[in-house]
């Protein structure tokens, strides 16, 4: 059975040439970096590079990088820091559509008797920066704004919204998880004092995530333990890991040309082909300001788990919103932010493409969607009530 694999926001594949650079080191390059012997200083070469590597992907300087185990323990350690480290102040504000990395601890924070507030956002998932004004205060410790969704790929304003907030004196984070390696990113230029990210994003294995942090940024560890990354984060290195991150970043600074023309024309020819394709077919999200490799597609009158189901039945990889947030039977809390209808919010298709992806998958998505689509609607008495409705008038 062929497979054709358009999950790329859930998780990619790790590239080969990550894979190669990392496997000296779980055998002959095994040493500890933080060791005085030729064992340790051969390794702690190569974390160094890495760190380099991560750095000049994102336009930040090496020593403003601390390497973490994932984008969730990332966002936790901006956040949590942070009101460490302004323990006076008791009031975050982040969006409704956030992550759960954030939008759960946000929500854990306010049992702890934090304020948070949740900008909205509109039918294409845009914020409303004069909601962002009037929400912030005296006590307000942190602002913390993804930089684009994981489900619809929305970009946000990251550096308007930057500079409202720098304008007050307040932290700024942004979890720019879905955003490194597909679009340009420069720290030296921009107002972000604390940037979040994940290796298994961008072709790098599981487990290895960084969290950037702008020189002079007040921020107290969050693992607590030894010397490690600064003090900034206690725990031995996770070296092969380390260095195929900085590998995967080596590749993507290579990749962005492709990733905003050739991906962008595979996403855009799938959207136009499934819309010309199957009638009453929504798309969620602004579709001028999004990432170049996603696409979100609400079908009416049907649910998204028997659509991802068939598709998987034929090789198809596809996702009905966030990883993190499967086994709901719930619609996705970023289209129920947006206001998308009940009829098709449950019928919601995220679509997430790569590098590795051929125009040929996309020829095989457009002839696969279309008859899983009528054939549910065909079962589906909600479609027959409409169709009915349609014809009366």
């Amino acid at each position: 059975m062929r497979t054709v694999y358009v999950d790329n926001n859930a998780t990619t594949q790790v590239a080969p040439e990550v894979f190669e650079a990392m496997k000296p080191f779980f055998h002959g390059l095994y040493g500890n970096p933080s060791s005085m012997h030729f064992k340790g200083g051969e390794v702690q070469k190569e974390t160094v590079e890495a760190r380099e590597k991560v750095a000049d992907l994102i336009g930040a300087s090496p020593d403003e990088i601390v390497f973490t185990s994932c984008g969730t323990e990332s966002d936790n350690a901006a956040i949590l820091g942070t009101l460490e480290s302004y323990p006076e102040k008791r009031h975050i504000i982040s969006t409704r559509v956030e992550h759960p990395a954030v939008l759960t601890l946000c929500k854990h924070l306010e049992k702890k008797g934090y304020r948070v507030t949740m900008l909205s956002v509109d039918r294409d998932g845009r914020l409303d920066l004069d909601e962002l004004r009037a929400a912030i205060s005296e006590d307000t410790s942190l602002v913390s704004i993804m930089y684009a969704n994981n489900e619809t790929g929305v970009v946000f304003p990251i550096e308007d919204i930057g500079q409202i907030v720098k304008s007050r004196g307040i932290p700024f984070h942004t979890d720019a998880v879905q955003a490194v390696g597909k679009i340009p990113l420069d720290m030296k230029k921009s107002t972000v004092d604390m940037l979040s990210l994940s290796g298994h994003k961008l072709h790098a294995p599981k487990g290895i995530g960084v969290l950037y942090i702008r020189k002079g940024t007040k921020f107290s560890p969050f693992l607590i333990g030894g010397h490690q990354e600064k003090g900034r984060r206690g725990g031995t290195e996770n070296t092969p890991y380390i260095v195929g991150l900085g590998k995967a970043c080596e590749l993507a600074s290579g990749h962005l040309e492709e990733e905003n023309n050739r991906i962008c024309f595979l996403r855009d020819k799938l959207e136009r082909g499934l819309l010309e394709r199957i009638p009453d077919t929504l798309v969620n999200g602004d579709r001028e300001y999004r990432l170049p490799n996603t696409v979100s597609l609400s079908f009416e009158y049907v649910e998204g788990e028997s659509i991802l189901l068939l598709l998987s039945n034929l090789g198809i990889c596809a996702s009905s919103g966030s990883a993190c947030t499967s086994g709901s039977l719930e619609p996705s809390h970023v289209l129920r932010a947006m206001g998308v209808p009940f009829t098709a919010a449950h019928g919601s298709i995220r679509f997430s493409l790569s590098i590795y992806n051929t125009e040929e998958d996309i020829d095989y998505i457009l002839k696969q969607v279309p008859p899983i689509i009528e054939r549910l609607r065909d079962i589906s008495p909600f479609w027959r009530d409409y169709v009915k409705a349609s014809s009366k008038k």
